[in-house]
């Protein structure tokens, strides 16, 4: 097994009568991309901030890169984006990534050969524009996004941590953020960040932990979280809308449990002994448009919305995890 970056043991933290982590332990192996998974108020937040030092866990122990969570030297060797952006709004772009970048240890001449080096590859200079010329006020969510992504990046560090990174972001800048992250890892890079979208956790991240209500789920690889949820799912495309026939097929509990309904694309949980056979043959006798009909293991979207529950998803649109 993969040496571990950090290592959180039967750690817990209250506030008054609430708990907001119980008895958590995980292992998050380095060179990864880790996913914590979660609706608003899981405890996703507060664990990353008991893993920063920023609050201290009133029992259990953390360990980060080897050394116990309190060490000030290993300080140096993270990179945090903290879900509450924040960056000097009058000042200058450039200016505030350098005075970040000194904060840890880099030079001014270092930082601003990176800054450069960060700015182009995430399309913040062109031959068109500079925009770390501008102040922060000047630009968009976006853009002021990305800017403090780089602030927490341009030290190199070992372990870059991102607290609801795609917040916010319209595809073109969540595609950006998701090819660097890809890159830190071919770099040998640790990766964690929490999200409560399924999707982006599914398509990046090597392993997941899911949390509700302060406690831990389900953790592991996401091949092995799916497996471990069997194949009764089928996946359904049509190339048309489903007719009334269809919708009274997809509504029968005797062949289908539950139906997560994308329009036209369906994932259906099969009944408890029903016969996927038998429902192909009901949906193509009813004339129905398939464009796929597929056996395949949940995703996880939809092992969330089991364990968690729909309320937990709708919850999870916004706010401190």
């Amino acid at each position: 097994m993969p040496e571990a970056a950090i290592e959180i043991r039967n750690v817990a933290k209250r506030y008054d009568a609430h708990v907001a982590v119980r008895d958590l332990s995980l292992t998050i192996p380095r060179g990864s991309v880790y996913g914590l998974l979660g609706p608003n108020g899981a405890g996703k937040t507060t664990t990353i901030r008991m893993i920063l030092d920023i609050i201290e866990p009133d029992t259990g122990s953390i360990t980060v890169l080897g050394s116990a969570h309190r060490d000030r030297s290993i300080q140096d060797r993270v990179g945090y984006l903290p879900e509450e952006r924040g960056l000097y709004r009058k000042m200058q772009v450039r200016r505030v990534l350098r005075f970040l970048a000194e904060l840890k240890g880099v030079s001014a001449r270092e930082a601003d050969r990176r800054i450069t080096e960060w700015m182009e590859r995430l399309g913040l200079r062109t031959p068109e524009k500079d925009w770390g010329l501008a102040k922060v006020d000047e630009l968009s969510r976006g853009m002021q996004q990305k800017v403090q992504f780089i602030g927490a990046l341009l030290h190199d560090p070992e372990l870059v941590i991102l607290d609801e990174p795609f917040s916010g972001l319209d595809p073109v800048n969540a595609q950006a953020l998701k090819d660097t992250i890809v890159d830190l890892k071919r770099r040998g890079k640790t990766v964690i960040f929490s999200t409560h979208i399924m999707e982006n956790a599914e398509r990046l991240c090597d392993s997941v932990c899911i949390i509700a209500k302060g406690e831990k789920v389900l953790d592991g690889s996401v091949g092995d979280v799916r497996a471990e949820h069997g194949e009764r799912t089928i996946a359904l495309a049509l190339d048309g809308d489903a007719s009334p026939a269809v919708k009274t097929i997809l509504a029968d509990t005797s062949m289908i449990s539950e139906a997560d309904d994308s329009n036209r694309f369906f994932e259906l949980e099969l009944a408890p002994g029903a016969d996927p056979n038998a429902l192909l043959r009901r949906l193509v006798e009813a004339g129905a448009p398939i464009r796929r009909f597929e056996r395949v293991q949940p995703s996880l979207h939809r092992i969330f919305l089991e364990r968690v529950g729909a309320t937990g998803v709708e919850e999870g649109m916004g706010g401190n995890g």
